[in-house]
């Protein structure tokens, strides 16, 4: 008999930490209940499209309230992002069931903008490497290259990205001392075709120019015609760019990490350490010289000419 309530006191005694580990377990999944249903109350007009993620919608992820409010707030932050990939792997799959063919299929995609970083960078030797920030290219999902090996598109390869109306989200609020472009589309190439299927990786000045937030939606497609570029007119903002003494060769060369150009963004090129910028505030096509809103400059005669500086003008106008 004592044996036995050794034996029982034993079991009990094991079981303890178990019932501790069922109660933790109870208690997160109530926690987890309870921020599935608070995420899917009625959220602000913002936020009325499956695909728009509102980030001041976003819970707090801290320990400061618990460990089960912290896991709570990171599973509903992961909901909200699942649903709009779930949003967008729909919208795709029903542009591929529609399209007339396959090759059709895989020229245009619905995707996710997160900002291209040094990551993406080439590797030494590589025409691109070390101009991730100060070109036009862009991460995208292997479709396009499949788009662009069955139809033998021709180079450059360029890839229109647009804000759709109901679907984009707010434009961002520019940084202090940046202007809104305010362009809905934006034309460029690509660094590689690499990127996850719903996603695509753009440089900071192309997201600038949308005025796009990281995990935005736009919709991106390979493009054709866009015409040859004649001539190209810049504004720099900074009126010491034009004191070097070799600064229109200085253009050429940075110039040619640039496939592609859209009328009214603002672009970045790198020299002895600087980081300068440009509007790009005309464009004209070949052979005409048609006043055009996007030019392929690679691979073509192009004359660049340069404006008063951005910085010489707010002076004048002091």
């Amino acid at each position: 008999m004592v044996r036995s309530r050794c034996h029982r006191s034993s079991t009990a005694a094991m079981a303890t930490p178990a019932s501790k580990d069922t109660f933790l377990f109870v208690l997160l999944l109530a926690a987890l209940i309870s921020a599935a249903t608070s995420s899917t109350a009625p959220a602000s007009s913002s936020s009325s499209s499956p695909f728009v993620y509102d980030i001041d919608n976003q819970r707090p992820v801290s320990l400061r309230y618990g460990l089960l409010n912290a896991l709570a707030s990171k599973w509903s932050n992961a909901r909200d992002m699942a649903l709009i990939e779930q949003a967008v792997e729909d919208h795709n799959a029903e542009l591929i069931a529609t399209s007339p063919d396959a090759v059709t299929a895989l020229t245009a995609r619905r995707l996710i903008v997160l900002p291209l970083n040094e990551r993406f960078d080439p590797p030494a030797g590589v025409f691109s490497h070390g101009h991730v920030q100060t070109g036009d290219k862009m991460s995208l999902p292997s479709c396009f290259w499949q788009a662009i090996m069955k139809k033998v598109a021709e180079v450059p390869w360029l890839f229109e990205i647009s804000r759709v109306e109901g679907v984009t989200g707010p434009r961002a609020k520019p940084s202090l001392g940046q202007d809104d472009p305010g362009l809905d589309r934006v034309v460029g190439g690509a660094i590689d075709f690499r990127s996850p299927s719903n996603y695509v990786f753009l440089p900071r000045w192309m997201m600038l120019a949308l005025g796009l937030k990281p995990r935005d939606v736009v919709d991106v497609r390979l493009i054709e015609d866009v015409p040859p570029g004649s001539a190209v007119r810049l504004r720099p903002h900074r009126s010491d760019f034009l004191k070097i003494s070799n600064h229109q060769a200085v253009l050429e060369t940075e110039l040619k990490h640039y496939s592609s150009l859209t009328r009214g963004s603002t672009i970045p090129f790198d020299y002895m350490g600087k980081r300068y910028y440009f509007d790009v505030t005309d464009l004209r096509s070949a052979p005409r010289g048609e006043k055009v809103p996007m030019v392929k400059v690679q691979d073509c005669d192009v004359a660049t000419e340069f404006t008063k500086a951005k910085d010489a003008l707010k002076d004048r106008k002091k």
